[in-house]
């Protein structure tokens, strides 16, 4: 049964820097927090509403994992909506509405989050541990919200080890009186969700008694398996290495012998947004089937493979996961191949995979490659037996460090393609996000996204903190 979502909540703003117009409706706000906390029930459909807002199109209902795509050299944007163009160009503008939309998505999670933190003691009727759930579990998507904030609008941790601007961290409940926050440098932002993790780790369960909650909600190993990714970003290996271990530690992940694990909530699935045919992240603009699917399966064929993805499939060609590919008139008129990963573009049931099995151990091998100056036999076995010999391909033999940690970079690339990964990957590894292109270069000003200009000119804490280069 899939997870059902219930939007019971009081933080309806669209965007926490919104005009003062909107923010001013404070009595109807303040009325329905006394009616949602009122009770075990709405306050559990209050929480529901954040995963809810983190269903949406603009959160991890693909959009922003397609505009990633977008900026590196997985996919060749084929489509027509101008201000993806932008993004695909690197020539967007602070007034780019769908940058905007994202902001305000992602800081409504952060705010119904934040809501739900400072509430939740006071309802009675939950018990102490149900309490203490409730936040982990808000505090949880609060992290995923300003992870994936920091990676669009701040340049990655390689630039300047971290103390360039990222994003403003709120972290209050709003209780009418507006405030204008700045920006917050990466380290403070990247420390937040540490703190915001770990705090969710301990107080998550490990699993829930229905199996789509277990792949859909928080848990004790998916906390663990975010802050992985976060010190890999960060190149903090020892901490990468541990909290891997640490997710799987927990005993219910496992990789799956095949790729039809897809929206099936198995051992593959650490956190999994849940969506069905009648309750999705879809809008008009579509969902992940839409972008990822040629126009005979329902789809727009905006994202084919790029020739660079295919070159790097067809060095090794009999890959499975190249097998996987479907062929279809994209939106350019002309064939190209696509993913199969997300095949349901009439009813966009599809799940959205935010962290799986395979990632974590593909952090746990990337971890302890870096540590160790020879190739560590660990990550050579995870290579090999939990990720190459599911592609039916041979084992490879690696003789020196960096060999290792390359050819689990390919490994990554080519397994987690078209689920919002490459464009960080690239940029953690100082690696341009398209050959060629200056204006695609590790550092370079538009591989961040700008911060819009609408929350400029209604924030004066942002005025003067806009991204190099907008």
């Amino acid at each position: 049964m899939k997870l059902k979502y219930y939007i019971i909540t009081s933080a309806l703003v669209l965007s926490l820097f919104g005009c003062k117009k909107e923010l001013e409706k404070l009595p109807q706000q303040d009325l329905s927090d006394q009616l949602v906390f009122n009770s075990p029930a709405t306050a559990l459909g209050a929480l529901r509403g954040v995963y809810s807002t983190a269903q949406t199109f603009d959160f991890y209902g693909s959009l922003p994992q397609v505009m990633g795509d977008y900026m590196g050299n997985n996919v060749d944007f084929v489509g027509t909506f101008p201000t993806l163009q932008e993004l695909n160009t690197f020539s967007s503008v602070s007034t780019n509405s769908n940058v905007q939309t994202m902001w305000q998505v992602h800081y409504q999670v952060i705010t119904r989050a934040n809501t739900i933190i400072a509430k939740i003691n006071d309802v009675q009727g939950l018990s102490a541990g149900e309490k203490s759930q409730y936040t982990g579990e808000a505090k949880f998507l609060r992290a995923l919200a300003y992870f994936q904030l920091a990676n669009f609008f701040a340049q990655p941790y390689q630039v300047s080890s971290g103390t360039n601007l990222a994003v403003p961290l709120v972290l209050d409940y709003f209780d009418g009186t507006i405030k204008y926050p700045s920006r917050n440098t990466l380290n403070q932002v990247h420390a937040q969700i540490v703190q915001d993790l770990n705090d969710a780790a301990g107080a998550l369960p490990p699993s829930y008694t229905d199996a789509a909650e277990t792949r859909g909600r928080a848990t004790k190993g998916a906390a663990y398996a975010l802050l992985s990714r976060l010190y890999l970003y960060r190149e903090e290996w020892a901490k990468a290495e541990s909290a891997a271990r640490s997710t799987l530690a927990q005993g219910i992940y496992d990789t799956a012998p095949n790729y039809a694990f897809y929206s099936g909530n198995t051992t593959e699935d650490v956190f999994t947004i849940q969506n069905s045919a009648i309750d999705n992240g879809r809008t008009g603009s579509g969902g992940w089937a839409s972008y990822y699917n040629p126009a005979a399966l329902a789809g727009r064929g905006d994202a084919p493979f790029s020739q660079d993805l295919i070159n790097a499939y067809n060095t090794e060609p009999t890959d499975k996961r190249f097998a996987l590919k479907i062929s279809g008139t994209a939106a350019d008129g002309l064939p190209h191949f696509f993913t199969s990963k997300f095949p349901d573009a009439v009813n966009n049931s599809d799940n959205s995979p935010v962290i799986r099995t395979t990632e974590v151990y593909l952090n746990l091998a990337e971890a302890l490659a870096r540590q160790n100056t020879t190739p560590n036999a660990e990550a050579v076995t995870i290579l090999n037996t939990r990720l190459r010999n599911r592609a039916g391909l041979l084992p490879k033999a690696v003789a020196t460090q960096q060999a290792l940690i390359d050819a689990l970079l390919i490994e990554r690339r080519k397994e987690l393609a078209f689920e919002g990964h490459s464009r960080m990957d690239l940029l953690r590894n100082r690696q341009p996000l398209r050959t060629g292109n200056a204006a695609a270069a590790f550092g370079a000003p538009k591989t961040i996204l700008p911060i819009p200009q609408r929350e400029i000119d209604n924030n004066p804490g942002l005025q003067g903190q806009q991204n190099q280069g907008y």
